[in-house]
């Protein structure tokens, strides 16, 4: 485990390598022992400074939902990181790539509770029950820590991502929202277009075999920290598309169906 001090100064890192827009270089490399705890205490570490700074939680994220990705970062459960106040953007608008270092999107279901959830027994009915309304989204994921190392080409590891805020940079919420239970969630699909052209496709029931699945699972991951998913929290439920890079110049926009679309332009 990672001593307090430690934790600080890698969290302060992460901080300014958003500001500035320069990738640091895996902890892991730095710290051989670190461990998926030790990432979640840079996270909250991170947390504490963003809130430091007037910051506010708006909702979280749930990452590695998939299990390909699991076995990919050598990990059997998803991850989580905070959404914070300054990571919303307004859909069909324009966003400055210039906010991110290596900009990829995502496709996903987003949850916004009208009650409180909590751990650590929650399960998918809790959820759906605590769920005011469901929308698409498409998530900005980010490297602040280097995806691959500079010199060795090797990828990050999972301690890395978690303590990276999970990857977490942007979310853009839009289309048609609907109550949870107006819709079998699971079969929820979406194409992911870049420029008109189609990148991915994919159905919701790729996140963990229903969406509602990973937001139970994450009240009950943070209820032993003393936390819990607030009411208004939004809860991005994990992505069921691969991520797609974008630049400036790129829209990406993506058609959910019935439930409608969302869309934006890097600038």
């Amino acid at each position: 485990m990672l001593d307090s001090a430690t934790v600080q100064t890698l969290a302060q890192e992460l901080r300014e390598a958003r500001r500035t827009r320069r990738q640091v270089r895996h902890f892991s490399q730095r710290f051989p022992g670190m461990t998926v705890e030790d990432g979640y205490a840079i996270q909250r570490a991170w947390v504490a400074l963003e809130i430091a700074a007037g910051r506010s939680i708006r909702g979280r994220k749930i990452g590695l939902t998939s299990r390909a990705m699991q076995l990919s970062s050598q990990i059997d459960e998803p991850d989580y990181a905070p959404l914070m106040d300054d990571m919303f953007f307004a859909q069909g608008g324009d966003i400055a790539v210039s906010h991110f270092i290596a900009p990829r999107v995502e496709v996903e279901l987003a949850f916004v509770l009208g009650q409180a959830l909590e751990g650590p027994n929650a399960t998918l009915v809790d959820v759906l029950r605590a769920t005011d309304y469901v929308c698409p989204a498409l998530e900005i994921i980010d490297a602040r820590i280097e995806q691959f190392d500079r010199d060795t080409k090797a990828p990050r590891k999972v301690f890395d991502t978690i303590s990276d805020f999970a990857a977490n940079a942007g979310i853009v919420m839009g289309g048609r929202p609907v109550k949870p239970d107006a819709v079998d969630l699971r079969w929820v699909g979406a194409m992911l277009f870049k420029n008109g052209v189609i990148e991915e496709t994919g159905l919701a029931a790729a996140v963990l075999n229903h969406p509602a699945t990973g937001v139970a699972w994450l009240a009950n991951k943070i209820a032993p920290h003393g936390e819990r998913l607030n009411a208004g929290d939004v809860v991005l439920a994990g992505s069921f598309t691969r991520p797609t890079p974008a630049v400036a110049g790129d829209t990406l926009h993506a058609d959910y169906g019935p439930l409608g679309t969302v869309s934006f332009r890097f600038v």
